[in-house]
């Protein structure tokens, strides 16, 4: 049987960071109960790389992940893993005084973020209808598009470059725990021990949990919806920023000469393989059209991705309080490739007793305010 330090659950983004920081440190398997790595919601991202989206705590572990992605260790990845976007958040004649508020907020952290007037937005975003923006945006210079499946590869590369190993098809059916190790039995039959198992199974962290004899964190994957449509001939494409509505009922950003957009769903769902609903994108069309100059006569692509939340829609990060050698990282939502290197890098920290990272600890992150024992304890 083979026995490993670590065996992380999952091979999404989560999972690929944690394996590379650990890595380095310690003998790791990284199990995927997929044919491929990033199978579900990794590869089903929107790409924005948002300092301004979450709580305090995510948009603290983002812009610490930022400057990872603006300057990664040599041979990390070929090209840059950012390009310049732009985000405007853009709202209403009676959400004025709200967009303000949240863009002061917002630039405590990251000082570029500004609220810019209706005029400013519609100069930025034309497509916008002026009651759209009669509210103004708040306007995020420094968000950028993120190169998925670069950052993605460059930390399962690096992880298996530190001694790390992939296992695909290998679904976990059992996990018993015995002198300090967990028996790890797969669905082809194999076993294999480890010391820790690490929870990084997206929306199926709940479940494995359970498998493990621990008590759920009140995990709930929600539904996102996307799709992509052409564009008006003749925009400027490179130098148009995405285009988010205050209340987040819908978004769209340029994307290899074609437009991305979602009515920023997010439909409750059990763990699975989601699929986009026709209602859905129907939906996003009619806000988009009734917000914009847009007129979308043709789907291009669909698909939707699971991003599972608890319910203070914070990480869970941590060992399990009363399970021993059960460590979670979980919870990513719609935020785990842009606090992807951060997220992982804290993980193996706390995994390997070595505390919060300092830097990390110092943009205001608590080992508490992650930790699962927010929700298992009592």
């Amino acid at each position: 049987m083979q026995d490993f330090d670590f065996a992380i659950v999952g091979a999404g983004i989560a999972g690929v960071s944690a394996a590379y920081h650990l890595a380095p440190h310690a003998r790791v398997i990284v199990l995927e109960r997929e044919h491929v790595a990033a199978y579900h919601t990794t590869g089903r991202s929107a790409a924005l790389h948002s300092e301004t989206y979450g709580s305090a705590e995510i948009r603290a572990i983002t812009v610490s992940s930022g400057r990872f992605y603006r300057k990664p260790p040599p041979g990390f990845a070929d090209h840059p893993l950012l390009t310049p976007r732009g985000a405007l958040i853009a709202g209403r004649a009676d959400q004025q005084a709200a967009l303000q508020k949240a863009a002061a907020d917002y630039a405590r952290l990251v000082p570029s973020v500004r609220w810019l007037d209706p005029g400013e937005t519609l100069r930025l975003q034309p497509l916008l209808k002026p009651e759209a923006a009669a509210g103004g945006a708040i306007f995020e210079p420094e968000a950028d598009d993120m190169d998925v499946a670069a950052i993605h590869g460059g930390f399962l590369r690096g992880a298996r470059a530190a001694g790390a190993m992939l296992r695909l098809d290998a679904e976990i059916t059992t996990l018993e725990r015995k002198d300090g190790q967990w028996k790890i039995g797969l669905r082809d039959g194999e076993s294999l021990a480890a010391k820790t198992v690490v929870n990084a199974s997206g929306a199926w962290a709940d479940v494995l949990a359970q498998l493990a004899g621990a008590r759920p964190v009140g995990l709930v994957p929600k539904r996102r919806t996307a799709f992509t449509f052409d564009a008006p001939v003749g925009l400027d494409l490179p130098h148009l920023p995405m285009a988010i509505d205050f209340d987040e009922t819908w978004y769209f950003k340029p994307e290899v000469g074609q437009f991305l957009a979602s009515p920023a769903d997010e439909t409750p769902s059990p763990p699975c393989d989601a699929q986009p609903e026709e209602m859905d994108i129907a939906i996003a069309v009619e806000r988009i059209e009734t917000a914009t100059t847009l007129q979308i006569r043709r789907i291009k692509n669909k698909w939707a991705g699971l991003r599972s939340f608890v319910a203070d829609k914070n990480l869970v990060v941590g060992y399990d309080h009363a399970v021993e050698g059960l460590f979670w990282l979980a919870g990513q939502g719609g935020y785990g490739i842009q606090t992807g290197e951060s997220a992982g890098r804290l993980a193996a920290s706390l995994a390997l007793g070595r505390g919060m990272p300092g830097d990390i600890a110092g943009l205001g992150v608590s080992e508490a305010a992650l930790s699962p024992a927010r929700f298992t304890q009592g």
